[in-house]
């Protein structure tokens, strides 16, 4: 039992995460981000099974075969794609629905700022994509979400950050069509 190390792990990267966002406008967002990591439900399950270099929830799953931290987690945080899930009229199953823009985000950012902080020194440019193509999760996103996630973490391993975050700011937040974001690039370098 970690409560220490796991409180100072998720509060770092909670204030990545709000850096992040306030980069490109999301100040709210960035505020209000992973708030429900310091409930009971989520906390206590965190410290249990901490281990500093990759998600407590992961840990959790493979010794008791789920995580009740993320269970509640997702259901409460609309920058993971697993909140975006529903039963769609005439049918039985859950299927993804698109993230609202907004989210999808945030959702970059949240990856960009786990990366840095399990990462640490080593971080790199493109380690949120390669995480993203790496996890068989991402098979169950809606199909838009991933091509956006995919797009602009592209951006990110193959232009930085500065060229990233002004097309978030100048396009993506403000509307402009995604067939229009590659052509924004070149404006941004």
């Amino acid at each position: 039992m970690h409560p220490i190390k796991h409180f100072i792990t998720i509060t770092r990267h909670r204030h990545q995460v709000m850096l992040e966002c306030f980069r490109v406008g999301l100040i709210r967002q960035g505020l209000a981000h992973d708030l429900s990591k310091y409930s009971p439900t989520e906390f206590w399950q965190g410290a249990k099974y901490y281990q500093g270099s990759r998600s407590p929830n992961a840990r959790a799953r493979e010794v008791e075969g789920w995580s009740t931290a993320w269970m509640h987690h997702k259901g409460r945080n609309k920058h993971h794609y697993e909140y975006w899930t529903d039963i769609r009229p005439g049918k039985t199953e859950y299927e993804a629905v698109p993230m609202p823009i907004r989210y999808m985000v945030e959702s970059v950012m949240d990856r960009i700022a786990a990366c840095k902080i399990y990462r640490g020194k080593d971080y790199r440019d493109g380690d949120a994509l390669d995480y993203l193509l790496r996890v068989p999760e991402r098979l169950h996103m809606h199909p838009d979400t991933l091509r956006q996630l995919v797009f602009l973490l592209t951006v990110l391993r193959d232009h930085g950050e500065a060229v990233l975050y002004r097309l978030i700011r100048r396009a993506v937040l403000r509307g402009v069509p995604e067939s229009e974001w590659e052509g924004k690039i070149k404006e941004y370098l």
